[in-house]
């Protein structure tokens, strides 16, 4: 990857970035009895940002895979941190994608918030922070920090304002991600220290880190597996982005999450969260350890496998709403896997397509139970029934979303499903054959859940009166709506952006060590990290560089 530098000459990804911050420091002197102030404040500073990332896809130059609109600063030299973020085809979209919807999750919570309203906007605002600097940090200590800060404000969006078991949701939450971010930690500093020893020069920058090959060659024995110093570092990192996604068998924590989580929560946990797992991958594990990314390719795909029909089986039965939602999460997000690990255009854009994908019509979805539960008090699907008589454009809006979400032809879901089983039957046929099981178990469960909600007789008296969609309502569903048609109809204008940017991901993982700028054996007499003017240095000089730095030292202080 290179840099193409910054066309619009602002700090614009700085200001999308903390704009959300500079909206906490607003809301902090507002009082808290001004419940509507701090609502529109909230609601204001989200849009606002959302308005500074349209600036993005505009500038945005689709002809070329470098990093965009970068911003590079230095922070900690000493052991060399910088401040640098950036853009390109794949974090475009996603940037994009948070700020859509932190807009949207404010505007859900007007009503259904009534306690800690301040407090609970302004760690909603900072969640929007720590997710946006995930996906433009390209220093792994910057990137590690925000990774790091997202954790809180979800861990108290869900303990504080969430449903009956909120605190046991909270703490599994909590739990699961620290422990695959300590995990992923270690992979960063075997990283770090190894590019370092190679070169001579420790850096935590990324673009220089993923231009080092990593030595392939065997170090362990495990259970008969032989494994490398990159598939061991690979692990590391995977293990943390598996939980993120999550994967099958990480995904425990998931369910209990959304259905204990406020509307809001689950709203942005689906939309984004759950996308920093598979970003994680596509960001790192494969062009960074590409031999290992294809040792691992049979465990991911028997993964993914599992996860699409385990969690589509697993919906069938689930009698509360937003627990069947977040099993289709774990179904869905194996599709993304598996297109991703198929290794061709097909497959990894439509993977990336489809994190796009699953962040509008999930989040649609989440946002549809919410709206009942603001009425109802409950999410058991027998406690409804005939919901379309008293609310049929609830039940119309509802009908588009759940359809996107199972990839009717002309909805978003369709376009990602479609190029993910391409790759894949490219790979191995029979693998895309258990995937579209999937497919057909995901439109049994929703039509199914559909059936049981929106038709029939009003068999409960409290379902009668219940009213409609009010305006703020439909504001928070039509440009979900609106964008599920538009990736359906016209998908061109997102697959364009990320296409350069794709193909050198699979160019990166099929050159493999042979791609690297610096490799595994040459690297200490390069002595640099793809930059051909820094001066080589011999093995025995980067082996030796502390005691001479130390010898120098002394004859200076003499």
């Amino acid at each position: 990857m290179t840099e193409q530098g910054n066309i619009l000459g602002i700090p614009i990804l700085s200001l999308i970035t903390f704009l959300p911050l500079v909206g906490v420091v607003l809301l902090l002197l507002v009082g808290r009895e001004r419940v509507r102030v701090i609502r529109n404040l909230a609601f204001l500073v989200s849009l606002a940002s959302f308005a500074a990332s349209l600036l993005l896809p505009l500038y945005y130059d689709r002809s070329t895979a470098a990093v965009q609109f970068v911003e590079r600063l230095n922070w900690i030299p000493t052991i060399g941190v910088t401040y640098f973020f950036g853009l390109d085809g794949i974090s475009l979209w996603l940037v994009m994608l948070t700020t859509f919807l932190s807009p949207i999750a404010v505007l859900c919570s007007y009503e259904s918030i009534k306690h800690r309203t301040k407090e609970f906007y302004i760690f909603l605002l900072i969640l929007e922070t720590g997710m946006l600097g995930v996906f433009v940090a390209l220093d792994f200590f910057l990137f590690y920090v925000f990774w790091e800060v997202m954790l809180v404000p979800m861990y108290f969006l869900i303990g504080v304002w969430g449903s009956d078991r909120r605190l046991y949701s909270a703490i599994k939450f909590f739990l699961y991600t620290l422990f695959g971010s300590v995990i992923m930690l270690l992979g960063i500093l075997a990283v770090y220290f190894y590019a370092g020893g190679q070169t001579g020069r420790y850096t935590f920058d990324v673009l220089q880190l993923m231009r080092v090959a990593y030595p392939n060659a065997p170090v362990i024995n495990f259970l008969g597996v032989a494994l490398s110093f990159q598939d061991l570092v690979w692990l590391a990192f995977a293990l943390s982005f598996a939980i993120k996604v999550p994967m099958f068998p990480f995904h425990t924590w998931l369910p209990d999450a959304h259905t204990d989580a406020p509307t809001a929560g689950s709203v942005i946990l689906a939309g984004v969260l759950l996308k920093m797992g598979t970003y994680g991958f596509i960001r790192f594990n494969l062009p960074m350890f590409p031999e290992a990314s294809q040792h691992f390719v049979p465990l991911i795909f028997v993964l993914s496998i599992i996860a699409i029909i385990y969690g589509a089986m697993v919906c069938m039965v689930q009698p509360d709403m937003k627990r069947l939602i977040a099993y289709s999460s774990v179904s869905h997000m194996g599709f993304v896997m598996l297109g991703m690990f198929a290794f061709n255009p097909q497959g990894v854009q439509g993977s990336i397509l489809q994190m796009i994908n699953h962040g509008l019509s999930t989040g649609g979805l989440f946002l549809v139970v919410g709206l009942i539960y603001d009425r109802r008090h409950t999410r058991l699907i027998s406690e409804l029934g005939g919901i379309s008589r008293p609310m049929p454009v609830y039940a119309t809006l509802f009908a588009i979303i759940m359809f996107a979400s199972m990839g009717l032809p002309g909805l978003n879901g369709f376009i990602g499903e479609f190029l993910i089983l391409i790759g894949a039957f490219q790979v191995r046929w029979w693998w895309g054959a258990f995937a579209v099981t999937g497919i057909i178990l995901g439109a049994a469960y929703m039509l199914w859940l559909y059936q049981r909600t929106m038709f029939g007789e009003v068999t409960k008296e409290e379902n009668k009166s219940l009213p409609d969609l009010d305006a703020r309502e439909m504001a928070t569903l039509l440009p979900i709506i609106a964008f599920c048609f538009w990736i359906g109809l016209y998908p061109a204008p997102f697959l364009k952006a990320m296409e350069a940017s794709v193909a050198n991901v699979i160019q990166i993982v099929e050159k493999g060590a042979a791609g690297k700028a610096v490799g595994a054996k040459q690297a200490a007499a390069t002595g640099q990290v793809g930059n051909p003017v820094i001066a080589k240095v011999p093995d025995r000089q980067v082996a030796n560089l502390g005691s001479r730095l130390a010898a120098l030292d002394s004859k200076g202080s003499r």
